[in-house]
């Protein structure tokens, strides 16, 4: 499959056809055309959906920068007034999710990349998960990122061009102790996209997993939040990993800058990828999984195919 089609030439606001099949504005600089996209990148306060829209926005690009609170991402607006436009934007709230769209289709003829960044952490052992904080989780990785994906849907299948880039976690596939809610909303949205490729393909618009590992954010700092409950029995496994004794925050090994550079290389790909890892520690992570499954399956075979009915 080719990668998105929807980019818009930027400059001198002359309308012209381009390959992305739609209206575009056409900058020539001593012979060379620039073709410009449009991002909505939601979660942009900061880590890797901040560094992912600085880098939007350093390689020329049209950026719709949002945050729950605007004034995060203000000054990313204020540099660069005429490519930027930021907006607050809780992917919990149906009004913000409406109005978001909207307000960059007006602002710049289209969206061509949607990036599902919005998220927070969330440790607890799955007896000691609160009811409200796991739905809430939820709404945010999962009813959220299918809220933004319907609200961009109709714009992007009108031009049959587009992107749309869900990030995930490594922590899907290797389901830590203590993070099995994280990883259960993160695998929800996995499972949806792989459905959500098949379906718009034929539509010229391409789907991106991207499972990062670990990269030096404040996700295990700011953005974690975990139960109240504490059960000792679990001292020994989720305990571990509750803030108190995490020891993780500001030693990740992955440069945010870098994974953001890797996004836009991965969705401008004539043949982007449909999953995507980031990081070497997620790439060991993966295979160790897939190694173990594969042996696993091989060891339960000839159960798993007794199971037909009689002939």
């Amino acid at each position: 499959m080719h990668g998105y089609r929807g980019r818009r030439r930027l400059g001198d606001l002359q309308q012209c056809p381009c390959r992305f099949g739609t209206a575009a504005d056409s900058w020539k600089n001593n012979n060379i055309e620039a073709l410009v996209s449009t991002w909505l990148i939601t979660g942009c306060s900061t880590g890797i959906g901040r560094a992912l829209a600085e880098a939007v926005i350093a390689a020329g690009h049209n950026a719709v920068v949002t945050a729950r609170d605007v004034t995060r991402v203000a000054d990313l607006a204020e540099t660069t007034p005429d490519r930027v436009l930021a907006l607050a934007l809780d992917v919990t709230n149906p009004e913000q999710i409406a109005s978001a769209p909207r307000r960059a289709e007006e602002r710049f003829a289209g969206i061509d990349v949607l990036v599902n960044n919005a998220g927070y952490g969330y440790r607890a052992a799955v007896e000691e998960g609160d009811d409200a904080d796991v739905r809430t989780l939820f709404e945010t990785h999962f009813f959220g990122t299918v809220a933004m994906i319907k609200a961009v849907l109709p714009g992007m299948r009108a031009r049959r061009s587009g992107a749309i880039v869900n990030i995930s976690s490594i922590g899907a596939q290797v389901t830590p102790v203590g993070s099995g809610y994280y990883a259960a909303a993160k695998s929800a949205i996995e499972g949806l996209s792989g459905a959500l490729r098949g379906e718009l393909a034929p539509l010229g618009i391409s789907v991106i997993i991207v499972e990062p590992g670990a990269f030096r954010t404040d996700f295990a700092g700011r953005s974690l939040t975990q139960s109240a409950v504490v059960i000792d029995d679990y001292a020994a496994t989720a305990g571990q990993r509750r803030k108190e004794h995490d020891t993780m925050h500001g030693n990740q090994s992955g440069d945010p800058v870098k994974a953001g550079t890797a996004i836009i290389t991965a969705v401008e790909s004539n043949e982007p990828p449909s999953f995507l890892l980031l990081g070497p520690d997620a790439l060991a992570g993966y295979r160790y999984i897939a190694d173990g499954r594969a042996e696993e399956i091989s060891k339960w075979e000839q159960l798993s195919a007794s199971t037909d009915l009689d002939s």
